[in-house]
């Protein structure tokens, strides 16, 4: 046995305090009058020796009081192990506040619960031993130690947020937080309902104890949208766009009922009704049609119970009502056909010479067409090229008589196939795409009777591997009239032909040459994401570029307001959130209080699957302790016992209580 404050055993000194007691008590005596004293002398030796028995043993029992409550104050225990842990410690606790721990358990709500044991973690050790509060928010504050009763202070303020975190995340920044302090004795507590899609642990530090704490939920059954995206790349203006959702089961039951809806343009419509099968998901359809260019919102919802915060998706999207283009020509003699098709009000057209080309406007623009250039200089080249991997699309038209070498010095580090010789010869285009983004969707009904485009003369395209070549238009032997290549974020599209009217009739076939330049320019090599994940730590992208060092880009949702990190890329902005975004809904993209762009975020779905690890399979786990107590007392003896050893200053106490009784009852029941 040992003792925390072994000091306080001189206090055993004060067991002379009874015995004095004892020494210097003198009875006083009263004269009593007999009338007959001849059994005096017996009855005199009789009662001195009882009394002096009952004496003792009020003597003894007053001697083990003290001696019990000198004891307790020293705090005596019995060292688990000889390497038990002395002098201060460093001690992380991890308190889950994910969704999932918002469940109830059969007393409480599960993160209540699990605020009551950090407390309860925290009181078992010394004042002046060091402490870390750690959360799913993982925030920068929470990475360094602080005093008992700041740590008690930061558990009482912890509430359910949006992060999730896997455990093996969480493990490692408690352990780098640990190591922030010269402090030998390193202890980690993770209380969480330990869901398994988060519980991924390996080995860890053998420099840090590390505590396990499972919180028990009551089971629940739970549906959710798992995601929702569109079926096509871009979602098109004034058309019924395919959105397809999946939703998921991830109870043990199958869910009838399920009631899907579209809330769009402050409208709710109601899609239908969706059985789930168990630990199974459906994927159903839904046509939007988007009435309004621009940043568009929309939000799916379904109806389930008691879990309600994946009930909702919300998803943004752009839509463009007019085609911001610029026509690039070599010799100034804009053809009139293309004039023509830029001029309808879907275009919002800009016509300059190859001289007059203001290289810093160029990111401004959906789609770039180059025509007549009898050769494409290096400077030239290079703009097209970060222009087109910035996100931009660019439709490349080859005079007859083109310089080869610079065409192909410009098309080979996209990379793109190269122009061969140019030939004379009549032909016809005879295949037409119609699963590709530019032409799906366009001819429905019609694809039999379409005019398809001829020429008089082409360059062959080059089809080397790896540059991904994707035929639009293809001629009767099979090659490539028009051709797509996806480089970075943008788009390169290469006619073999020319677009004289001489040579081919592209521009004059209306129902095939319009489409095509549309949606050439609402294309996109980068899928933008339908909506993001908070806590995921993404970074996002918009086209909107602005001029000016002292532009500020705001963000502002049901969250409130703030300025993420930005980062210029080409003609695009990255847009750096961290962990500002605390509450799912749509963001607004705010410059000088304009809205320029929407986002929208979800609350990640890895809190849905409301399954667990079972404290059994915890114990499996090598180098790792789990605690399983019911309640904080219990809780608290049980942390010293594992790292002091098993205190028993309770049984002193019990013990002086108990000598204090039977003293009680041996001087009232125990007559002389």
């Amino acid at each position: 046995m040992s003792f925390l404050f072994p000091s306080f055993l001189w206090a055993l000194g004060l067991i002379a305090i009874p015995v004095i007691i004892h020494l210097f008590y003198f009875r006083r005596f009263k004269k009593v009058y007999f009338s007959n004293v001849r059994f005096l002398r017996e009855v005199k030796e009789e009662t001195s020796m009882r009394s002096r028995l009952r004496n003792l043993l009020v003597l003894l029992l007053r001697c083990l009081a003290v001696a019990a409550l000198v004891l307790a104050f020293a705090q005596p225990f019995l060292p688990v192990e000889d390497d038990a842990l002395q002098g201060r410690k460093a001690v992380s606790i991890y308190i889950d506040n994910s969704f999932s721990m918002a469940a109830e358990s059969d007393r409480a709500p599960l993160l209540q619960v699990a605020r009551d044991r950090a407390r309860a973690i925290v009181e078992a050790y010394a004042p002046d031993d060091r402490f870390q509060v750690l959360t799913n928010a993982f925030r920068g504050g929470a990475q360094r130690l602080i005093g008992r009763d700041e740590a008690l202070d930061a558990i009482e303020e912890v509430r359910v947020g949006p992060e999730s975190r896997r455990l093996s995340r969480v493990l490692a920044r408690q352990t780098s937080a640990l190591t922030t302090e010269t402090i030998d004795n390193r202890i980690a507590y993770l209380i969480s309902d330990f869901q398994r899609n988060v519980t991924d642990f390996t080995a860890p530090d053998t420099n840090v104890q590390v505590n396990l704490v499972p919180l028990a939920a009551v089971q629940e059954r739970n549906v959710a949208i798992d995601s929702a995206w569109f079926d096509a790349p871009v979602p098109q203006l004034n058309q019924n766009n395919l959105l397809l959702v999946r939703v998921r089961n991830f109870g043990d039951q199958a869910a009838d009922n399920v009631r899907l809806s579209l809330v769009y343009d402050g409208q709710t419509k109601p899609v239908g009704t969706l059985a789930v099968p168990a630990r199974g998901a459906v994927v159903d359809s839904v046509f939007l049609n988007i009435n309004q260019g621009g940043a568009g919102t929309a939000q799916l919802t379904i109806t389930d119970y008691p879990v309600e915060f994946d009930d909702t998706y919300y998803l943004s999207f752009q839509t463009t009502d007019r085609v911001r283009a610029l026509q690039i020509d070599g010799d100034g003699r804009f053809d009139r056909n293309l004039t023509a098709a830029l001029d309808l009000n879907v275009f919002d057209p800009t016509r300059v010479t190859a001289q007059a080309i203001d290289y810093g406007s160029l990111g401004s623009y959906e789609l770039v067409i180059l025509t007549d250039l009898a050769s494409i200089g290096t400077g030239l080249a290079e703009q097209l090229r970060q222009y087109v991997r910035g996100g931009g699309n660019l439709l490349v038209f080859p005079p007859a008589g083109a310089d080869l070498s610079s065409y192909n010095a410009f098309l080979r580090p996209l990379p793109a196939d190269e122009l061969g010789a140019y030939q004379e010869q009549q032909r016809e285009v005879s295949g037409l795409n119609d699963e590709e983004f530019v032409f799906s969707g366009v001819f429905e009904n019609r694809r039999a009777a379409l005019n398809l485009p001829t020429t008089a003369g082409n360059y062959p395209l080059t089809r080397y591997g790896g540059r991904g070549q994707e035929s639009l238009l293809t001629y009767r032997d099979g090659s490539t009239a028009l051709a797509k290549f996806a480089a970075g974020g943008g788009n390169l599209y290469l006619s073999a032909a020319p677009l004289d009217p001489a040579v081919s009739d592209l521009s004059r076939n209306a129902e095939v040459f319009i489409p095509m330049l549309y949606k050439m320019g609402i294309s996109s090599g980068r899928r933008r994401p339908a909506a993001y994940t908070i806590g995921r730590d993404e970074v996002i992208e918009t086209s909107r570029r602005q001029a000016g060092a002292d532009i500020v880009y705001k963000l502002r949702g049901p969250g409130g307001e703030f300025i993420p990190e930005q980062r210029a890329l080409g003609n695009r902005v990255a847009l750096g959130l961290g962990a500002q975004v605390p509450e799912a809904g749509v963001y607004d993209l705010i410059i000088d209080e304009e809205r320029v762009d929407a986002f929208a975020f979800n609350y990640d779905r890895a809190e849905s699957d409301l399954t667990y690890t079972s404290a059994t399979e915890l114990a499996d786990l090598p180098d790792y302790t789990v605690l399983e107590t019911d309640n904080p007392a219990a809780l608290v003896e049980d942390v010293r016992a594992r790292n002091e050893g098993r205190p028993l200053w309770r049984y002193f106490i019990w013990m002086a209580l108990l000598c204090l009784l039977g003293e009680a009852l041996v001087l009232r029941l125990w007559s002389v």
